[in-house]
Order: structure tokens, then C-alpha cells, then sequence
């Protein structure tokens, strides 16, 4: 029997807004704050993970696509959250686009629930992910993955971590020896196999924040999206985390990415351990 979304909403948001713990300040601060809204947000869809409820297109959302019941509820847990603790003072995020917050400095940039396809079919690889964000700079990352109790952080200048142990990414350097996450659609098909095809394994596993963390703590060595429709809410956090831990981001072509903060609109993304990001930048070259 299907869950009576508006009655669910209210009754996590009821549980959890009295519990908010205000917290002001610097990055470990909101790390704190987010370890809180890690917990809550778990909580409030343990119940639906893995079941239709999950996926019940509840609105259309500020991105253009289909906000589902698992990203709305988690969603108005964090964003209530932030506000009780006067954590910034905007939120840009996937599905409410930019709102108001406090009167405090600094913006968050929101994925509620990156990976929802997995959350939705009970695959555990989904995560809150955000990035902080001041005079237009990510100077702190959050990525807490909900199917697996891990944290990822990462403050601009001092490193990344996972669990608050210090990560690095890998020193594979060739691309017969190397494991990457490869996105693209049909007509991307050259590109993808000319990567692939010279690759020593390749996957996706459905939650870029997650991915481009996976690489600074080594355990992918790439990852190659030339969908062109990664957003600014999808990457922020990862791409922070990536580079503190000593890996390189850039666009299919090379470029430093230049994400707007209309969510509507997406680029491509090619993240490396750096060792191997010009070998991929040129089988790129070669495919078109």
C-alpha cells in the first residue's frame, strides 16, 4: 500500500525540527551540522528505500525534471535543518532551486539525494552531497553516503578525508591499468568505446558525487561523463573533494569548468587521478 506522501513529510519534519541543534560558524561546524542531517534524512526514508513510494513524482523540480518522493523528503528535512541553524544564506539545490536561508554568509550547493535511481531500487550507493560555497568559490565539501556509512570531506587548501582520515588518489598512470566510471549516450558511442575499449575495467555506478570522491580516495582511478548534463548541485561537493585529494577535473575538452548556478544546465566532466587525465583528453581528441 502506497504511503500518503504529505502525511509522511509532515510527520519526519514534526520528528526532526525539534531536534535541530544550532550550530553557527566554520566548516566543522557545518560538517557537524551535516553528520545531524546525515542521520535524519537516513532515518526519515529507511522506510521507502527500495520500494515504489520511493518514486512517486511528487512535483516538477527547479532542474527541469521529475522531483521524486525520496528526494523531496529529504530535501525539506535539510533544508529545515539549515534554516533552525542559520547555516548559510541561500541554499542552491536540485529540486527547490536557489531559496533563502538566513541573513549569514556563504551559499550550499544541494543534491539532496544524488543517486536517487539506486536509492529507489534499493541499490545502496546514494548520498547527500554539498558543497559551501563563498564569494563564488567551493571552499568546503560534504558527501555522506546513505547506503554505506561513510563520510567524505574536504575544506579548500587542507585536504580531503574520508571517515576524518586523509585520502589521496591513486598513481595509476596508464590507461590499460586503470578502473573508470564511463557515462554517455548514443551518439557519444566513439568516445565511450575508445575509452573503454583501451581501459583495464569501466563501470557507473549512479552517483557522480560518490564517484568523484571514489577517485580521491583511490578506489576508481576516472571518470569520463560526456552526457553534458552534469549540474552544478551534482558536482560541486565531489569535484572539491577530488582535487583536495590530488586529482584534476576539467571538461571534455580540457577547460576548467565553468558550472553557472542555474540548475537546468549541465556539462560534461572528465575527473582523473591526474596521472591519467591527458591520455584520456587525447583518446577523446581521437574519437571525434
Amino acid at each position: 500500500m502506497r504511503i500518503n506522501l504529505g502525511v509522511y513529510i509532515s510527520v519526519k519534519l514534526n520528528k526532526y525540527s525539534g531536534n535541530v541543534h544550532v550550530i553557527k560558524g566554520p566548516y566543522m561546524s557545518i560538517f557537524s551540522l551535516f553528520d545531524e542531517i546525515t542521520s535524519a534524512v537516513s532515518d526519515a526514508i529507511t522506510d521507502i528505500i527500495g520500494t515504489p513510494d520511493a518514486g512517486i513524482i511528487v512535483e516538477m523540480g527547479a532542474d527541469g525534471t521529475p522531483t521524486q518522493a525520496i528526494d523531496k523528503i529529504a530535501e525539506d528535512i535539510i533544508l529545515s535543518y539549515l534554516r533552525s541553524a542559520e547555516a548559510c544564506g541561500e541554499v542552491i539545490s536540485e529540486e527547490a532551486g536557489r531559496c533563502k536561508i538566513s541573513d549569514a554568509d556563504g551559499i550550499i550547493i544541494l543534491d539532496p539525494i544524488d543517486g536517487s535511481y539506486n536509492a529507489i531500487h534499493g541499490i545502496p550507493y546514494y548520498a547527500i552531497s554539498a558543497g559551501f560555497m563563498k564569494n563564488g568559490e567551493i571552499t568546503a565539501a560534504y558527501i555522506s553516503n546513505l547506503g554505506f556509512p561513510e563520510v567524505f570531506t574536504a575544506e579548500k587548501n587542507a585536504g580531503a578525508f574520508l571517515n576524518n582520515k586523509p585520502i589521496r588518489v591513486s598513481v595509476v598512470d596508464t590507461l590499460d591499468a586503470a578502473s573508470l566510471s564511463l557515462y554517455g549516450k548514443q551518439h557519444h558511442i566513439n568516445s565511450v568505446t575508445e575509452i573503454a575499449g583501451n581501459a583495464r575495467r569501466w563501470r557507473h555506478f549512479g552517483a557522480s558525487a560518490l564517484e568523484l570522491a571514489y577517485i580521491g580516495c583511490g578506489r576508481i582511478d576516472g571518470f569520463v561523463d560526456m552526457r553534458g548534463t552534469l549540474r552544478y548541485t551534482d558536482t560541486a561537493a565531489g569535484m572539491l573533494t577530488c582535487e583536495e585529494a590530488g586529482g584534476r577535473v576539467t571538461s571534455a575538452t580540457g577547460k576548467t569548468i565553468e558550472h553557472t548556478e542555474d540548475v537546468r544546465q549541465g556539462s560534461t566532466l572528465i575527473a582523473t587521478n591526474g596521472f591519467l587525465h591527458d591520455e584520456i583528453l587525447r583518446s577523446l581528441e581521437r574519437s571525434v
